[in-house]
């Protein structure tokens, strides 16, 4: 009959006493018949050793600890030989050695997983994600490569290892080292937090080192954003020069229509349209989300598009407008605020904002607001619309004139 046998016993090993007239305290594993030994580590005089114990009963401080350790390594051998099994592995002496003497031989590393996954998200970019995502998943690699070699001293960490303290000192780094600001921090943060709940749904790991760590993003400054009479100002300034006359035209585009840079960059003759009642649409999904933005043009959105239909440089590159790089056209558009004396920074993104505040100051609905912006929630088209106070005041004297008071 096959034997099923599974046995622990500490025992001091008399035949390698050491100069200092200490005994090494080996334990043996013993399954099915098979047995091996470990060496813990410890060392004790054989006088004091009681080996049907297993353990030293003298109370001397040096004995005590022995004893500790030795209840806690019995401990780590049953956790082990539990572990195996719930694993659905053969739980023998040799396999359970293995595991107490290298505990993460077979774990994943997480450097090594964490390049895999940015590789699969790669392949997502056009699908699932956009390129600009992708870039931030590779850029949260090279940092984490930065900060584990410098920290840590190594290349790569058992994915079991990741804790709070690393979360929380790679954060400190991120805003040292780099200069990020809280919020860039977080957002290379969120995509660590989507990389460490992928390994927990393949059970890589069972625990969550973000499960206290708290990401919150600041909201404190308001975004600027463009009145009607600074718009109007910079529309009708003449420009010293094409090349800024340019740029404030792809400003203003925006501005009238509520693009983002990227999505005016990336707009195309396909995505215009004429309905039977001759209102010019665009229809076209956003580059960040891929939700379908669905804006009707304009006249002056309109006067835009053809004053560059015939232009060589936009009909070479296969644009409706003239755009620049992201970086030109934010360098080019501190000059025309310098020029149309604006004491604001302007920036790409300030005329989307522009837009959402002026619709709304007009009285265009939240939700009618959201579907041109390309927002599938309204809350985060509250983020762009800011209500001034001419709005406030407007709708104060609505519910004045309901009460009628008496004068």
């Amino acid at each position: 009959m096959e034997k099923r046998t599974f046995c622990v016993v500490f025992f001091c090993k008399k035949t390698k006493i050491t100069r200092k007239g200490k005994a090494p305290i080996y334990v043996r594993i013993t399954t099915r018949g098979q047995s091996t030994e470990i060496y813990t580590r410890c060392q004790i005089e054989p006088e004091k050793w009681n080996q049907k114990a297993e353990r030293s009963l003298c109370r001397d401080k040096i004995s005590v600890q022995i004893n500790d350790i030795l209840a806690s390594y019995r401990a780590s051998i049953l956790a082990a030989y539990d572990g195996l099994i719930k694993e659905g592995k053969e739980p023998n002496c040799f396999a359970m050695k293995q595991r107490l003497v290298n505990p993460y031989e077979n774990t994943k590393q997480f450097l090594s997983e964490l390049d895999k996954y940015c590789e699969k998200r790669q392949a997502e970019v056009g699908v699932r994600i956009t390129q600009l995502t992708a870039n931030k998943y590779h850029r949260l690699l090279r940092y984490l490569r930065e900060y584990t070699q410098s920290q840590y001293k190594k290349n790569d960490l058992p994915l079991e290892s990741v804790s709070y303290e690393y979360i929380d000192g790679f954060n400190t780094f991120l805003q040292t080292a780099h200069n990020c600001k809280n919020n860039g921090a977080v957002n290379l943060l969120c995509c660590l937090k989507n990389f460490i709940l992928y390994a927990i749904r393949n059970e890589w790991i069972e625990k969550n080192p973000f499960k206290y760590y708290k990401l919150k993003e600041e909201h404190n400054k308001a975004k600027d954003h463009l009145t009607q009479a600074e718009l109007e100002q910079m529309i009708v300034k003449p420009m010293p020069n094409e090349r800024l006359e340019r740029i404030r035209d792809v400003f203003a585009f925006c501005c009238f229509t509520g693009l983002a840079f990227t999505d005016a960059d990336h707009r195309r003759k396909k995505h215009i349209t004429t309905a039977e009642n001759g209102t010019v649409w665009i229809h076209k999904p956003r580059e960040k989300t891929s939700v379908m933005s669905r804006i009707p043009l304009l006249s002056y959105a309109i006067r835009l598009l053809r004053k560059y239909e015939h232009d060589a440089k936009c009909r070479e590159q296969g644009k409706m407008l003239p755009i620049p790089s992201n970086t030109k056209m934010n360098a080019y558009l501190k000059e025309i605020a310098d020029i149309c004396n604006i004491g604001k920074t302007l920036t790409t993104h300030v005329a989307r904002h522009t837009f959402a505040c002026v619709a709304i100051e007009y009285g265009m609905p939240i939700n009618v607001l959201a579907k041109i912006l390309g927002h599938t929630n309204v809350n985060m088209t509250r983020h762009y619309a800011k209500i001034s106070e001419t709005n406030i005041s407007r709708e104060m004297m609505k519910i004045g004139d309901k009460f009628k008071i008496a004068q």
